[in-house]
Formats: structure tokens, sequence, C-alpha cells
């Protein structure tokens, strides 16, 4: 599987993309553990107000945690460790939103994103990640227009909205 680490983006870039938004990132060393993921390492995890990663992390994965903190609410934060839940919808708002934030990334970009998604696995009915988000992705933007209407700046802006 061909998918980018976090290992190759600049020195900070993922630290400052996520600062704003009250979401903690801590490296753990290579081959440690990493607490809170879901799918197993290297993938990244979530307990709480932080996402956990390792420099083998995938940005995608990392980028796909951190918008599940940022898309629930502060009473599943609080109780928040592995398995983030919500709704398909929701789900479908976070792939939505990791692609938007993948623009904002230095060393990433949304094209990136696309590859990953599809390299790792990620199944949309349209066959792609760039088809569904072009075509396929109305449910994910209602649902961010009616939660976090903020976070959809990111799609026109040059800034991520803090």
């Amino acid at each position: 599987m061909d998918v980018l680490p976090l290992e190759v983006l600049p020195a900070g870039a993922l630290e400052t993309l996520l600062g704003g938004y009250g979401l903690r990132l801590e490296r753990v060393p290579p081959g440690a553990a990493i607490p809170g993921s879901y799918w197993g390492e290297p993938e990244a995890g979530l307990i709480g107000d932080t996402l956990f990663v390792r420099g083998d992390t995938p940005v995608h994965s990392a980028l796909h945690e951190a918008c599940h903190y940022l898309l629930m609410d502060d009473a599943r934060r609080a109780t928040l460790e592995r398995d983030a839940g919500g709704t398909d919808t929701e789900e479908n708002a976070v792939c939505y939103l990791q692609c938007l934030l993948a623009a904002h990334l230095p060393g990433y970009s949304r094209a990136r994103m696309f590859a990953d998604m599809d390299a790792w696995g990620y199944h949309f009915i349209l066959g792609s990640a760039a088809a569904w988000f072009a075509a396929d992705s109305d449910d994910a933007v209602d649902w961010l227009q009616r939660h976090r209407p903020a976070l959809l700046r990111l799609k026109t802006s040059g800034a991520a909205p803090v």
C-alpha cells in the first residue's frame, strides 16, 4: 500500500494545521503501540482530545481521525476512546472534511489525499475518492452545513478557520 506517512511532511505541519481546533497531537516513538487506534498500527488513534500518531502513520489516517474529533459534540468527546461512532452521513462528512484539510497541509494536497484514500481501500460508489468528492458528496456537505458550517469555509479559503 503506497500511502504517504507523516514522517515526510515538514516538521510541525500537522501540529500547526490542527493547533487551532483544540486537538492535541502526541507523537509516539517508532515501533511503540499507538493508543486509541481503531484500525491498529500504524493508523492514528484518538482518546479524548488527543490524536496519537507515529512517523509511519499515514497522513490520511491522522486527518481522518482528527476530523472525527472536529465533528463530534462535547458529550462524545468526553468519552472518546478509539471508536468515534457517529452515523454513516457523519462518516461521509469526516471524509469530506479530511479532503478539505488536505489542501491546507504543507507537503500534502487534496489530490494526494484522494490517491491515499483509494490506495488504503476507502470504498465509494463512483469508484474513487475524487469522483465521490466531486459528484456524490452532497450528504456530507449538507451534514457539515447543519452541524459545523464554519468548517466549510475550508472549501474556498486560503487558511483553515479556527
